[in-house]
């Protein structure tokens, strides 16, 4: 079976449309590796959304055999990202440690505080950071601390854009700790009807997702040209949505917060304004530790979905 390029393309068009339109912006290899690792991380994102149809013990047996495909593909999507891999020199740790994380939401999918969320975010979604980083040509280790921050952000913006939605099918991602912090309980967001310390919370967060957002920026210069402008529309475009959940007034139980077609291509002048700006600073030159954010409630000031992951 040889490497379906158009099916990768394909999966990312339908399923990931920041990430696909943001996708746009690059030549043709790269555009095709990104989109490769786009569709083997979807596949083993639906193979957990299937598992209340088929089972637990069905999708860990899948996920199983798709994790095999990264040393010994047969599948097509498989074929082609083993082909970027092998030409752009990403790792396979990254993608070992995606699965690791994709299996997290078939446990109980409750996380006590934001050290165990923020493990689950790097898993799921930091690890994308790190497999795409040398695809935008990063050659700086010490920028990839940024890129896992930027899949992290993203994956926590799914989270706060989702969290109506994954409350309606009993799951819940916001640290409990932070929960009980703002005043708030599990059940009644579950329930779909949160107390008054909601919006608190919900700021909090989203101030938490704009410093990692701050984080990922401080890594671009180390990309090339072409990277540099990709992960400026990726990134700002996604970041937007985190606006529009304050637009609706944090009413994330009854509208989904999204950018519209039109306003991502409205944004696009600026976006590349900001992107003549990284143009004059030099990349990192030395690892800059991931955010903590470890921060609680009285640090909100001080401290700087059903698609889960990033690649939603």
């Amino acid at each position: 079976m040889e490497p379906d390029w158009q099916g990768c393309d394909d999966i990312a068009r339908h399923h990931g449309r920041t990430f696909y339109f943001a996708s746009r912006c690059l030549p043709r290899a790269q555009r095709q590796a990104v989109v490769a690792t786009y569709a083997y991380c979807r596949i083993a994102d639906d193979i957990v959304d299937n598992a209340d149809e088929y089972g637990r013990h069905a999708a860990l047996r899948d996920l199983d055999a798709w994790e095999n495909e990264i040393a010994n593909p047969t599948h097509s999507v498989a074929k082609a990202f083993a082909v970027a891999r092998d030409r752009f020199h990403i790792p396979e740790q990254p993608v070992h440690d995606l699965i690791t994380g994709v299996r997290m939401d078939l446990e109980s999918g409750r996380y006590a505080s934001w050290e165990e969320l923020r493990s689950y975010c790097y898993h799921v979604a930091g690890t994308v950071g790190l497999m795409v980083a040398p695809i935008l040509g990063c050659r700086s280790d010490a920028a990839l601390p940024h890129a896992a921050d930027l899949g992290i952000a993203m994956q926590l913006t799914n989270i706060l854009r989702d969290v109506g939605e994954d409350a309606r099918q009993g799951r819940l991602y916001l640290p409990l700790d932070e929960i009980a912090e703002f005043g708030c309980t599990e059940n009644a967001i579950l329930a779909g009807e949160p107390e008054s310390g909601f919006v608190s919370l919900m700021e909090f967060q989203i101030e938490r997702a704009r410093s990692l957002y701050a984080s990922a920026h401080r890594g671009i210069p180390a990309l090339d040209v072409y990277g540099r402008f990709t992960t400026l529309v990726a990134s700002d475009l996604y970041a937007r949505i985190l606006s529009e959940i304050e637009a609706n007034q944090y009413d994330v139980f009854e509208r989904r917060a999204h950018c519209s077609t039109k306003k991502k291509i409205l944004a696009i002048p600026k976006i590349s304004v900001r992107f003549m700006r990284t143009s004059l600073y030099p990349p990192p030159t030395e690892i800059v530790p991931l955010a903590s954010q470890s921060g609680r409630r009285g640090a909100r000031h001080s401290a700087p979905s059903r698609e889960r992951r990033t690649y939603g």
